[in-house]
């Protein structure tokens, strides 16, 4: 039997009344592979989903490989300097034709050799030419819509999606002096794999509430829960953030509990004294500090599966530090203990879901995060219930069935 009725899509009015009054969506939401399948078609193939930085492509022939809800993806720079994404899935036989990244001159798919140029033109495909009705032009690679975001890249399914400048512009004078397009860090290691929905993820990383609980002593000390902040944005906008203000400034998680990277110069003093968390959900969370930025890039795998890419970004003027990676490594020892905590409430939080006593629970005032979550998520979910309705009926044809 279907979960997917309306009663339980109208019951998602009271995740998005004010925070006094909201309760969590149904844990469904979480564990249900059915909703899972309707969140593939309300969110993943129509929003924008983060696959990785620009500076990543300096060079023409430069790629990268990402994965979205199972649709292999590669990012590349052409010859005449455009960056296109593409479907990295042969169109002879599926095989990928990209893995990890580099530098190339073309997509040479290794099984049967049919070669891609840059752009995503098939131009060559060996011993083709006894098949009937068989035009190279009709088989280059599936091209997506492709965007920058302050140097995050974004791609889209949906080829009649609006553009994602058009729905960041609430987000822009809260980032404009963190300069996120001239950060730079390290590539990141590969994804890992973690075993819970990916909304536990990011609501547990935008989740000030437990901050000072699950995570008190020093290092949190000085970004106290009470200091949280969550400014209203418009329904079409492409994301929200929140606020904590921070008891000193250019706070970090590290055992100084200082900045130990240059900080951001144009920043000003409000800005020193306060954590900003910005999110464009389905796929990327960022945690904004005054020297460093950490951004978690998520891929949905399953109801209850997804994996996550976590970078890191700093002046860069830092990376030329000879003590760079003693100054990484003193902010990654301040936050080991707090991931593994973070990691195993969220590994317990989805088997709490699977229970037949799971809550749709009450917030604090301190969880505003997860009402702003849900207001971007029931507007998708709403909106992807009415397409699957179809037009209403014209009211002739409803008067003459009554």
């Amino acid at each position: 039997m279907t979960i997917l009725t309306d009663p339980f899509f109208d019951s998602f009015a009271s995740s998005v009344k004010d925070t006094t009054e909201a309760e969590s969506l149904p844990p469904a939401c979480y564990t249900d592979a059915e909703f899972y399948a309707f969140e593939k078609d309300a969110l993943f193939y129509r929003e924008w989903l983060c696959v990785g930085r620009e500076e990543w492509l300096e060079k023409p022939g430069d790629f990268f490989t990402a994965t979205h809800c199972d649709e292999p993806i590669v990012i590349a720079r052409g010859r005449d300097g455009v960056i296109r994404a593409m479907s990295s899935v042969c169109q002879h036989r599926a095989m990928l034709v990209a893995e990890g990244h580099g530098n190339t001159r073309a997509f040479v798919c290794p099984y049967h050799h049919w070669t891609y140029d840059l752009d995503g033109k098939l131009v060559g495909a060996p011993a083709m030419n006894a098949t009937c009705n068989f035009d190279k032009a009709d088989f280059g690679l599936p091209q997506f819509k492709v965007e920058s975001w302050h140097g995050f890249l974004f791609v889209n399914f949906d080829p009649d999606a609006p553009s994602l400048a058009s729905q960041t512009q609430a987000l822009e004078a809260i980032v404009a002096n963190y300069d996120f397009a001239s950060l730079r860090g390290p590539r990141p290691d590969a994804p890992v794999h973690y075993a819970w929905n990916w909304k536990v993820m990011f609501e547990n990383n935008n989740d000030g509430y437990h901050a000072n609980r699950l995570h008190a002593g020093p290092l949190h000390n000085l970004v106290p829960s009470s200091e949280a902040e969550f400014p209203e944005l418009p329904p079409d906008s492409a994301g929200y953030y929140r606020l904590n203000r921070s008891l000193q400034p250019d706070f970090s998680f590290n055992a100084t509990l200082r900045a130990v990277f240059p900080v951001f110069p144009k920043l000003t003093d409000i800005e020193r004294h306060r954590l900003l968390f910005v999110n464009l959900p389905p796929s990327l969370s960022l945690v904004v500090m005054s020297d460093m930025v950490l951004y978690l890039i998520l891929n949905a795998q399953s109801a209850d599966t997804h994996e996550m890419t976590m970078g890191v970004l700093v002046r860069p003027e830092a990376l030329d530090d000879p003590l760079f990676g003693h100054k990484m490594k003193l902010n990654d020892d301040g936050v080991s203990e707090i991931v593994a905590q973070d990691l195993h409430v969220d590994e317990l939080v989805q088997k709490g879901l699977k229970s037949r006593h799971a809550p749709r629970g009450r917030y604090s005032w301190q969880e505003g995060a997860q009402r702003q979550f849900n207001l971007w998520l029931v507007e998708r979910y709403w909106a992807e219930r009415d397409r699957r309705r179809g037009p209403p009926a014209p009211v002739a044809a409803l008067k003459a069935r009554s």
